[in-house]
């Protein structure tokens, strides 16, 4: 079992920053962050392998940053240029293989609120 836990939502002026982190209990494969929205699926923002690989939604490509710290177990997703439709509840997600298969893993959710 991967505990994730997000930290880094808020409140924050369009056109301005926010830094969020998840800490995984332990080693895991992919890593990323998704978002909803109040009445919209979940959504892609980025995800990120243990090599560095990225894959961003077209909708943060240049102005999302994701990275992750393999020592610690660590993703981080850097948010600039925020606008008021990046509001939503942002959830890390870790993907293992756990005994023969690959397992999801879900962060509780942190708030980012981009105010217009």
């Amino acid at each position: 079992q991967v505990q994730l836990v997000e930290s880094g939502g808020g409140l924050v002026q369009a056109g301005g920053s926010l830094r969020l982190s998840c800490a995984a209990s332990g080693s895991t494969n992919a890593m990323g962050w998704y978002r909803q929205a109040p009445g919209k699926p979940r959504e892609l923002v980025a995800t990120i392998t243990t090599g560095g690989s990225t894959n961003y939604a077209d909708s943060v490509k240049g102005r999302f940053t994701i990275s992750r710290d393999n020592a610690k177990n660590t993703v981080y997703l850097q948010m600039n240029s925020l606008k008021f439709e990046d509001t939503a509840v942002y959830y890390c997600y870790a993907l293992k293989w756990v005994v023969s298969k690959w397992t999801n893993y879900w962060g509780q959710g942190t708030q980012v609120t981009v105010s217009s």
